[in-house]
């Protein structure tokens, strides 16, 4: 049941850091830090530290990429596990979202 997040600066994007569990105990700490997060007009949502992703951390997703397309930003998700990847491609969620595998991708991509 352990998160760990961190926000920086890259350039024109904020780039959140999460690592550890994101379920139903820790999604309320994301959703906070995605919503002071979102006030950029790119985030990037580095998900290569998270080891577990349950249905509540997936609908906190779900919320900010709307929010974001909402404010006319970008909403970029790194994800280099597997696992991970098989979740949001079992979901549909890998045509919702864009998904890099590397953080320099989410970055430089246009």
């Amino acid at each position: 049941m352990s998160l760990s997040i961190t926000t920086e600066a890259k350039g024109e994007a904020t780039v959140v850091h999460a690592g550890g569990d994101l379920d139903v105990y820790t999604a309320p700490r994301l959703k906070e830090t995605l919503d002071k997060a979102l006030a950029g007009s790119r985030l990037v949502l580095d998900l290569s530290g998270v080891e577990f992703i349950d249905s509540t951390a997936l609908g906190v997703l779900v919320g900010a990429l709307q929010l974001s397309q909402s404010r006319g930003g970008e909403f970029r998700l790194v994800v280099d596990d597997p696992f991970l990847l098989k979740i949001f491609r079992i979901t549909g969620f890998d045509g919702m979202f864009s998904i890099y595998p590397q953080l320099e991708d989410a970055l430089s991509a246009s």
